[in-house]
């Protein structure tokens, strides 16, 4: 590398845009931080709108990062032509590749947020993870699953593979419990206990309808075990007590069950599935 080459790439760098650029940094990171918690708060107070202000939160720190990021650059590079010209075509190429996951991400976070194929708040399946999302970032989508890990998956996968979301920007969202009993055993009150139990749920939202749909054949996981199976479809009123309102109807069932001398099928004697990927049941 010549010396003219070396004073190109000093002249490239601006020291004087060096505290601009600091107090830059300092205001996005408060301005994330306190709308954040602001935000937050609100939604804890107006759970009726906990999705809205889940989404403004995740709008707003993408477009103060941009913001803050162009601001950033643009203190501390000079982007005169003469400059980008004197430092040649290969270390453009150069930065390209060593940027084009993240500009392709950060362009597929861009996407994500105008397309909305879900949104923070949604509960989604991808590729074998399930749970909510709790931010589309610049770089990945994390989602805080049932069993508490918090996952990060790249924005690019999300343009190319399926994702399955349960309730589409909507606070309540449908869970689908299964319950499986005896051949012999007296389906049509299994039925009136299972509805009856999730109807008095305090989680359920009445405001949709309760179905329930039976089936006889094997029982899932149960090899040539037979038994009736009878899966009932209701809503919860917030998706985040999906797990709460499983928990809650099954206990009704199973001691209704035992009163009226029910008996469940085989070893497995209940089971449910709020999941809409069946490949987590």
């Amino acid at each position: 590398m010549d010396p003219a080459q070396s004073l190109s790439f000093v002249d490239l760098f601006q020291p004087s845009g060096v505290p601009y650029a600091i107090a830059v940094i300092v205001v996005a990171y408060l301005l994330t931080r306190v709308g954040t918690q602001t935000l937050d708060a609100l939604s804890e107070r107006f759970t009726e709108r906990r999705l809205l202000f889940k989404q403004l939160t995740a709008i707003g720190r993408f477009i103060i990062l941009l913001v803050a990021t162009v601001s950033v650059a643009s203190a501390v590079i000079n982007f005169t032509r003469e400059a980008l010209l004197a430092v040649g075509g290969s270390v453009a190429v150069a930065v390209g590749f060593a940027f084009k996951d993240l500009l392709a991400s950060l362009m597929a976070g861009i996407i994500l947020l105008f397309d909305r194929p879900f949104q923070v708040g949604d509960r989604i399946s991808f590729d074998g993870a399930y749970g909510e999302v709790v931010e589309i970032g610049l770089r990945t989508v994390r989602i805080h699953t049932l069993d508490h890990n918090l996952v990060s998956i790249p924005n690019n996968r999300f343009l190319s593979d399926a994702v399955s979301c349960a309730n589409a920007g909507a606070l309540d969202q449908m869970c689908v419990f299964d319950f499986w009993i005896g051949c012999n055993e007296d389906f049509e009150q299994a039925k009136t206990i299972i509805y009856e139990a999730t109807a008095s749920s305090r989680y359920v939202y009445l405001a949709k309808d309760i179905s329930l749909v039976l089936r006889e054949g094997p029982v899932a996981g149960g090899g040539e075990r037979f038994a009736v199976q009878i899966t009932v479809k209701a809503y919860v009123f917030d998706g985040r007590y999906e797990v709460a309102f499983g928990t809650d109807i099954t206990e009704r069932v199973k001691r209704a069950f035992r009163a009226a001398g029910i008996r469940t099928a085989g070893e497995r004697e209940w089971a449910f599935d709020a999941h809409p990927d069946p490949a987590l049941a």
